[in-house]
């Protein structure tokens, strides 16, 4: 079995959905990118399953949020230095890849937007990408955290929504240090076959 192969089906982590992992195995993936799409996913899954718990009125595009969290960083596949160092190049250059291989612009635009939250024009889903991206490994980052919490502040008072918001954050964090261990599991570099 390749490396990259078991990143992207070992246990503990849920799988992605079906065509974000087909689309790394036709890349060729590095082994710790997709490990690290499956920690962010992971992460993606608890804040919606706390939204549907907890605000069902609320309109959110799971399907978007679940595949851009799987996603929003395969730019790293052109840009592998970026799995090891700061970097940017990856946003821009992952969303074109994703246009070019027919991904929808709903789908393809988390691989351009989960860096550059704050820029105008950006939705709740982008927010919500952004977030798991974060808190998957213990960062939390308040003003982000804010956006959520606007979105959802209404017919619940924001300082509810925040102490919820805060408990839900504070328990995926919680995980962190298992999703790390997951991550560092794996080659920065795809291994000859």
């Amino acid at each position: 079995m390749t490396t990259l192969r078991r990143a992207l089906t070992d246990p503990p982590l849920p799988r992605l959905p079906g065509a974000a992992e087909e689309l790394l195995r036709e890349l060729d993936a590095p082994p710790r990118l997709a490990a690290h799409l499956r920690a962010v996913h992971d992460a993606a899954l608890d804040v919606l399953a706390w939204l549907r718990a907890q605000h069902p009125a609320v309109p959110v595009d799971h399907e978007a949020v679940l595949y851009g969290a799987a996603t929003h960083d395969i730019g790293k596949c052109l840009h592998p230095a970026e799995l090891s160092e700061p970097g940017s190049a990856h946003e821009e250059a992952g969303h074109r890849l994703l246009l070019a291989r027919g991904v929808p612009e709903r789908l393809a635009r988390f691989a351009r937007t989960h860096g550059s939250w704050t820029e105008a024009g950006t939705t709740f889903e982008d927010h919500l990408v952004s977030l798991a991206d974060k808190v998957w490994k213990a960062k939390r980052v308040p003003e982000l955290e804010q956006f959520v919490v606007d979105r959802l502040a209404g017919a619940v008072p924001g300082w509810q929504v925040f102490m919820e918001l805060d408990d839900l954050l504070t328990g995926v964090a919680g995980r962190a240090d298992d999703r790390l261990v997951f991550q560092n599991t794996y080659p920065a570099a795809a291994l000859p076959r």
